[in-house]
């Protein structure tokens, strides 16, 4: 049975300190609130008063309930004034001794019947509790930021804590309006532990040289639809902050994907801490001058050396001159270039080895190179009548993963370059333009410059396995499905966490089975081959699923079953 919470305190009132009071207070609740010293305590009334202050400006709040808002709040440096709580929520900095200590002292102050909870984001709720004579009444409530914004609550379980404790959390953050989600105590839960996992790897990916920090970023933001780019994410956060996340969660799980990259553990011994600091992937304005990132775009491609593209010739496999075969797999090129009055000609190309006369006049030759082995001698054929200088662009699924080989194969590996529009998932047309070992700047920059002009925004990312969204995307999506597999959370809870908590506009259980098992199987496959790393071979369940012909939405049943 859920016990009765009516009074509630809070230690520690930092930016997440005081939204958790002010989410508390607008529920009904009395609350202490606690600081070390009258400094803090101010500035934590201070931040408090200004985030209501912005909500009545806003219109989310009326004046009157503000103000009745702040006469349920009692402001203390005094831990003796926690005494009379239901419950205490902790939110003190991430440091393991500091919240020890205070959990000694809380057992010494409240009551017997009350509940201790931590904040935390990454510490074992476990090791905090041991630490306490009651470790059964205590639990985590991880709250997100800002606290009176997101909905997301994590109650954080131990194998000691109590089932009315758990119950009493739970019934308590649904009547504060929050959507609790309930999981046992393991290295950054299912928020942070999902969403630090995908930011590792793209800090891993700048590092390798995989694309630029721009790129990543756009490709995050407009190839997925989230509301901000990884590397941008991460100055917000804090970059020390989610060294320190990144740490815990390896020391606890071993996974070398969850390890810091030696990029970040650089930039915060440098001290670019991110916004904070002014510096961290990105340089910002001083505080208040109103400015955005003052770091000039890096984008992948100089503009110098792009080439002028008045026709295009689009290329398919085809047995006969058929405009309709080409218009089947290139028909929206093809519509996007007449109408930016680029002259654009249709040719099919079969397996006699002859190439077509019309290739010889084309600035850009777009070939859509099927899957299988066929491709190395469609492209040998198509670019044995070009004239130098002509970029060729492969699509198709048989240009993926075998830039290197197709480019080899034309005997101008210079002027080659990928071309792969980017689904299911982008907010606006966006094309990965996929780099060779030779590939030259300006054909780089032509190919860009030609997709910006067709108005399809332009990321560039090597010749890797998943290219540049998929990578991103699918060893997220693969460390969700493991949550599930593990029996951890179930799909359900997973999706919520993401899109309550962290603000994405579809869970990755949602966004597996609309992308396809099949799909995203082959993409953890080949991601895993080229780099070995056992965490990212694709999950058991994963497999599965697919050998059971469970494929997604497409098929009606993937994760999940569909209507």
């Amino acid at each position: 049975m859920a016990r009765d919470i009516t009074t509630v305190g809070v230690t520690g009132l930092g930016t997440m300190g005081a939204g958790i009071v002010e989410v508390f207070a607008r529920g009904g609740l009395q609350v202490v609130a606690t600081e070390v010293d009258d400094a803090a305590l101010e500035r934590g009334r201070g931040v408090l008063a200004r985030s209501t202050a912005r909500a009545v400006a806003k219109g989310r709040l009326e004046q009157a309930e503000a103000d009745a808002l702040h006469g349920r709040v009692t402001f203390t440096t005094d831990l003796a004034g926690l005494a009379g709580c239901d419950l205490v929520v902790e939110a003190v900095p991430e440091r393991p001794g500091l919240k020890h200590e205070l959990f000694r002292r809380l057992d010494d102050v409240v009551a017997p019947g009350a509940v201790l909870a931590t904040n935390t984001s990454s510490l074992s709720v476990t090791d905090i509790a041991v630490a306490t004579a009651h470790p059964e009444r205590v639990v985590g409530v991880h709250f997100f930021n800002p606290a009176p914004v997101q909905r997301l609550v994590e109650v954080v379980t131990t194998v000691v804590t109590d089932d009315e404790v758990r119950d009493s959390v739970r019934a308590l953050a649904e009547r504060l309006g929050k959507t609790p989600v309930v999981v046992g105590d393991r290295a950054g839960f299912i928020g942070n532990a999902l969403l630090f996992g995908y930011l590792g790897h793209a800090v891993a990916m700048l590092e390798s040289g995989r694309a630029t920090r721009d790129d990543i970023d756009t490709a995050a933001r407009v190839g997925l639809g989230y509301p901000m780019g990884p590397l941008a994410l991460l100055d917000l956060i804090g970059l020390d902050t989610a060294e320190a996340i990144l740490t815990t969660m390896y020391e606890q799980g071993r996974d070398r994907l969850h390890a810091p990259s030696p990029l970040l553990t650089e930039l915060v011994a440098a001290g670019h801490l991110g916004r904070k600091t002014g510096r961290g992937f990105f340089v910002y304005p001083p505080p208040g001058s109103g400015g955005g990132d003052t770091t000039a775009p890096d984008a992948g491609g100089p503009a110098a050396g792009v080439r002028e593209v008045g026709r295009v010739v689009v290329v398919a496999t085809g047995d006969d001159d058929s405009a309709a075969a080409v218009d089947d797999r290139l028909g929206a090129w093809v519509d996007d270039l007449a109408a930016v009055g680029v002259d654009v000609d249709r040719v099919t190309v079969g397996n006699s080895g002859d190439g077509d006369a019309r290739l010889a006049e084309a600035d850009v030759v777009l070939v859509d190179v099927p899957a299988g082995d066929s491709g190395s001698a469609l492209v040998a054929t198509v670019t044995s009548t070009l004239t130098d200088g002509t970029v060729v662009a492969l699509t198709g699924a048989g240009a993926d993963g075998s830039l290197a080989a197709l480019a080899a194969a034309t005997g101008r590996p210079a002027e080659v370059v990928g071309l792969q529009p980017v689904t299911p998932f982008a907010s606006a047309p966006l094309v990965e333009v996929v780099v060779g070992l030779d590939t030259s700047e300006s054909t780089v920059a032509t190919a860009r410059a030609l997709c910006e002009r067709l108005g399809r925004t332009a990321v560039t990312t090597r010749d890797r396995a998943g290219r540049l969204v998929e990578a991103l995307l699918v060893p997220y999506l693969c460390d969700a499905l493991r949550m599930v597999q593990d029996g951890y959370a179930s799909a359900d809870d997973v999706d919520t966490a993401m899109r309550n908590g962290c603000g994405l506009p579809r869970g990755p259980v949602q966004a597996l089975d609309e992308l396809g098992l099949d799909v995203a199987l082959d993409a953890a496959r080949r991601l895993h081959a080229e780099t070995g790393e056992p965490g990212h071979a694709p999950p058991p369940l994963l497999t599965q699923l697919v050998a059971a012909g469970r494929l997604g939405s497409r098929t009606g049943e993937g994760v999940r079953r569909h209507p």
